[in-house]
């Protein structure tokens, strides 16, 4: 779990990485209860201090994951060639036919897998279908309670199918599939709101970092006045607010044809935006939204994995950044961005700065990817003490073995970890001061164990979906074509016209 580790502890002879240093130079840390009281050369304990070896470690904070999906670890590997909308049109066989055992399961494989890619914290939007459920949360929590992770677990919640939400589409669908499409259906948004609203009332991680927060999914998908039921329920409780806004052209052009501004503008006109606001994706937006975002506090979780393998574009991480928002960078979940692999995404964070402009002095750097994949990360996700080894931040730090071939020679830290690090190099990963992976191994779990049940989930979950897997082959040729038309259309956004999301507006 996420408690702290009593008592002191003194981290020897690690090389700290530091974005104000070319290397990564020797230093101590010492922790006590799991926190970081002093950070030095060379530092004494009180007598009984435990001693943890660093000589040959790499030390950094736990990378903090800003946007994923824990219920889609059950559905890794699923379909190739699926658009943002395919993919949702899928879900129904995908995602299908959970019990609470399932979403245990599916959220315990996805924070298992971060754990050992040296992730300590994540923004997991997790959905159930028709509407979210009190046991369903808790399970949710008790799987990242089970290997030790922080998180904000935020149930992904609509009104709307996606067929209700694209306008035009339920008419562009044969009679027969028009019918099946009409049955997919999400509860009214009150009862969705009161199911949270129990939830946050007697919710029982938030002593062990494992916090609530409120997503509508995509702002179209909700009416308006769910919309503002969600604004209330997270200013009730004081918890953070998370949807996913400009992530494909679609979005964006529905956006404009529903409410004649964009979907950033839309939301805030409705109160939705600010400091306890983050969008995950951003792809479709421009500068006026940037800099909304920016006025407000607001965050973006970006997702470079799962914008280019969904065909959305490329986050225009460099102007966002020089415009004042703050970015966090996310996996996004294992059926979009296939792995937890938070090294992965900040390399592609990177990689896809590079190739809009010709020009390196438009690219962001590579300390600017790893504050996004840290600080960035927990400002999105509201833990203000993680992210860094400093005093008095919560001693989550990560060990990574400068024997691997990564870091031979160990020229440039910051560098190596943003574009040679793969995940490989994780020795340890320490939470509040607690081993939760050590020596390459989970410190909670029984990984064997772990693989049984997941092969038998796959196998009872294969032989369910088979109906639902027959609806979206029929369904995916109709969805496709016709959201690749509404995309292939043009569109104004504020003052500018686009037609690529980095198209240098």
């Amino acid at each position: 779990m996420a408690k702290a580790e009593p008592g002191w502890q003194l981290i020897k002879g690690g090389r700290l990485t530091d974005p104000g240093l070319s290397r990564a130079a020797v230093t101590d840390i010492l922790i006590q209860d799991g926190i970081i009281r002093e950070v030095g050369e060379n530092l004494t304990a009180p007598e009984g201090t435990r001693i943890v070896d660093a000589s040959t470690n790499l030390l950094h904070p736990g990378l903090i994951n800003a946007h994923t999906h824990g219920h889609g670890g059950l559905a890794r590997g699923q379909g190739d060639r699926m658009s943002l909308e395919t993919l949702l049109a899928a879900a129904p066989w995908i995602g299908g036919n959970r019990n609470l055992q399932d979403k245990r399961l599916s959220t315990l494989l996805c924070a298992a897998e971060m754990v050992a890619k040296g992730c300590t914290a994540a923004y997991d939007l997790t959905m159930e279908v028709p509407l979210p459920t009190v046991e369903g949360l808790d399970a949710v929590a008790d799987a990242y309670a089970t290997v030790g992770m922080r998180a904000l677990i935020a149930p992904m919640v609509a009104d709307r199918s996606l067929y209700e939400a694209i306008p035009g589409l339920m008419d562009a669908l044969p009679d027969k599939l028009r019918a099946e499409a009409e049955k997919i259906r999400f509860r009214p948004w009150q009862e969705t709101i009161a199911v949270m609203d129990a939830a946050l009332r007697d919710w029982r991680w938030n002593a062990e970092d494992i916090r609530f927060a409120v997503a509508p999914t995509i702002p179209h998908h909700c009416s308006q006045e769910f919309l503002c039921g969600c604004r209330d329920l997270a200013r009730k409780y004081n918890v953070g607010l998370h949807s996913h806004v400009g992530e494909s052209k679609v979005q964006a052009v529905v956006g404009m044809q529903k409410y004649g501004m964009t979907l950033v503008h839309y939301m805030d006109s409705l109160g939705l935006i600010g400091p306890d606001f983050t969008v995950a994706h951003g792809v479709w937006l421009d500068d006026d939204d940037f800099r909304l975002l920016a006025d407000r506090g607001a965050s973006i979780a970006h997702n470079p994995a799962s914008n280019m393998k969904l065909g959305n574009g490329m986050f225009r991480l460099k102007r966002a950044l020089e415009l004042g928002v703050n970015i966090g960078i996310g996996t996004d979940g294992v059926s979009s961005g296939d792995n937890g692999n938070m090294y992965e995404a900040m390399r592609l964070a990177a990689f896809t700065s590079h190739v809009q402009k010709p020009d390196p002095y438009e690219w962001a750097t590579a300390e600017q990817v790893y504050r996004a994949g840290t600080i960035g990360s927990a400002r999105a996700l509201g833990i203000p003490d993680v992210g860094a080894i400093a005093p008095g931040m919560k001693a989550d730090i990560v060990f990574l073995d400068l024997h691997k071939t990564q870091w031979m020679p160990h020229n440039a830290t910051i560098n190596q970890m943003i574009h040679a690090e793969d995940a490989t190099g994780v020795r340890h990963v320490m939470i509040g001061g607690r081993f939760v992976y050590r020596d390459g191994r989970h410190t909670t779990l029984d990984m064997a164990k772990l693989a049984d049940e997941a092969e038998a989930a796959r196998a009872r979950l294969e032989a369910a979906a088979i109906q639902g897997k027959a609806l979206f082959d029929a369904l995916e040729p109709v969805v496709a074509s016709f959201c690749s038309g509404l995309a292939a259309r043009p569109y104004h956004l504020s003052r500018y016209m686009c037609d690529a999301p980095n198209s240098g507006l």
